[in-house]
C-alpha cells in the first residue's frame, strides 16, 4: 500500500490538517456483509486541491474482509467506496487501527472503532441519525396534516420541528465545547461557518477553544481567516467602501449614496430568489426613499444587457453598480459567496443588520426611519 499526506474533507469542501507524524502508521480493516464477490475493489478517497473526490488508495475484497495500511501525519476525513454498490463509508483516517464493519446494502449504518477520532464521529453520527429520523417523522406527520387540512395540528407540528432544529443546534454547540480535540468540532465550526447558523465572532470564539493541533491545523487556520474576513463586515462594523460602474458607465461609491439608512444590495438577473424579492423592495424603497432611504443595488451579473434589462423589468429606481464580473472584488470585499446578500447600514454607514427580507426588512427600515 502507498504512503501519502493525505486530505481530508467535509460535505463537499476540502481540507489538510498539518499536525505532527507518527511512526507506527494506521491500518484499516474492513469487514463487508451481503452479497459481494471475490476480488471486489474498495476505494479510499479524499477530496483533491480542485474539491474533488480522488483515489489515494484501492484494495480487493477478500471473503467479505479488506484492508488498508499506510501513515498519516494526522486525523484526516476520507471515505470510502465500495465497487458496485450505492454510498459511501465516512472514515477519519488516524494511525492506530481501525475497524470498520457494514452491509454493502447499507453503508451509512457502518461501524467505525479503535480509534479516538473515529469515536468521536461515531458519537456525533449516532446522535445526527437520531435527530434525523426525528425529523422525517415530523415532516411526514406535517404533510399529514396539511393533506386533510388540520391546519391547528400543522401548526404544533411546525413548531415542534422548530424545536428539533434548535435543539440539533444546541447539541453542536455542546459537542464543540466538550470535545475540543476532536476534528469533527472544528469540521462542524466550518459547516456552522457555511449556513452563518452563529455570529461569526461566537464561531471564533468557539475555534479558539480548541486542541492547539486541531486549532491550526489547514482547516483551522482557513476558517479563522475566512472569520477575520466576515468579521468586517459584521453588524456593528463600518461598511468597506467600494466604486464601480453604474449601467451609463459613470463611477458610484458607496460614500456618495449613503442615506440615514442605505441598503446594499447584492443581486443578479440570474438570481431567482432575488428577482422574487424585487417587489418588496420596490414597495418598501417607494415607502421610505423620502423619508432617508437609500439603496445600492450591486449586481453580480456577466453580462451587462442582462443587468440593464431586469432593471427595468423589475422597476428598480435606486442607484446601481456592477463591474459584471460575477462574484468579484466588491462581493469578495464583502464575503458574499451567495445571493441574495444585503446588508442594512446607518447614516453613518454602520451595519446594523443583514440578509432582512420580506416584512423583517420594512420594519427595520420604518425603525431606523421613524
Amino acid at each position: 500500500m502507498k504512503r501519502y499526506g493525505l486530505g481530508i474533507c467535509i460535505l463537499v469542501l476540502g481540507f489538510g490538517l498539518s499536525c505532527e507524524s507518527r511512526t507506527e502508521g494506521y491500518v484499516i480493516e474492513g469487514k463487508i456483509t451481503g452479497e459481494l464477490a471475490e476480488g471486489t475493489k474498495v476505494y479510499l478517497k479524499a477530496m483533491n486541491e480542485q474539491n474533488r473526490l480522488s483515489d489515494r488508495d484501492t484494495a480487493l475484497v477478500a471473503q467479505g474482509t479488506f484492508s488498508f495500511e499506510g501513515t498519516a501525519p494526522g486525523p484526516e476525513l476520507h471515505y470510502l467506496f465500495i465497487e458496485g454498490t450505492r454510498g459511501n463509508i465516512p472514515v477519519i483516517i488516524e494511525n492506530g487501527t481501525i475497524e470498520v464493519s457494514a452491509h454493502r446494502d447499507s453503508l451509512s449504518l457502518a461501524k467505525i472503532k479503535g480509534t479516538l477520532q473515529n469515536e468521536y464521529f461515531q458519537e456525533f453520527m449516532t446522535h445526527s441519525r437520531e435527530m434525523s429520523l426525528k425529523a422525517s417523522s415530523i415532516q411526514q406527520d406535517m404533510r399529514s396534516a396539511r393533506a386533510t387540512q388540520d391546519t391547528a395540528v400543522a401548526a404544533s407540528l411546525q413548531d415542534e420541528f422548530m424545536e428539533l432544529q434548535e435543539e440539533a443546534r444546541t447539541y453542536e454547540v455542546a459537542f464543540i465545547k466538550e470535545k475540543p480535540d476532536a476534528l469533527m468540532s472544528v469540521l462542524l465550526l466550518d459547516r456552522v461557518n457555511a449556513t452563518k447558523t452563529l455570529p461569526e465572532t461566537e464561531i471564533l470564539e468557539l475555534l479558539n477553544s480548541l486542541d492547539p493541533v486541531i486549532r491550526e491545523s489547514d482547516i483551522g487556520s482557513r476558517l479563522k481567516a475566512n472569520l477575520e474576513k466576515g468579521m468586517r463586515v459584521a453588524i456593528g462594523a463600518k461598511a468597506p467602501n467600494f466604486t464601480a460602474p453604474t449601467p451609463n458607465g459613470t463611477q458610484l461609491s458607496l460614500n456618495e449614496v449613503l442615506g440615514k439608512a442605505t441598503i446594499v444590495d447584492f443581486w443578479a438577473a440570474w438570481c431567482k430568489p432575488c428577482r422574487l424579492e424585487n417587489p418588496n423592495v420596490v414597495r418598501v424603497y417607494d415607502k421610505y426613499k423620502d423619508k432617508g432611504l437609500s439603496i445600492l443595488g450591486v449586481s453580480l451579473d456577466r453580462k451587462a444587457e442582462d443587468w440593464v434589462k431586469a432593471i427595468a423589468d423589475d422597476n428598480l429606481t435606486w442607484h446601481h453598480v456592477s463591474n459584471v464580473r460575477y462574484f468579484d472584488e466588491i462581493a469578495a470585499l464583502y464575503n458574499v459567496s451567495g445571493i441574495p446578500a444585503t446588508f442594512i447600514l446607518d447614516e453613518n454607514g454602520v451595519i446594523v443588520a443583514k440578509n432582512l427580507r420580506g416584512p423583517a426588512l420594512e420594519e427595520k427600515i420604518k425603525e431606523m426611519l421613524q
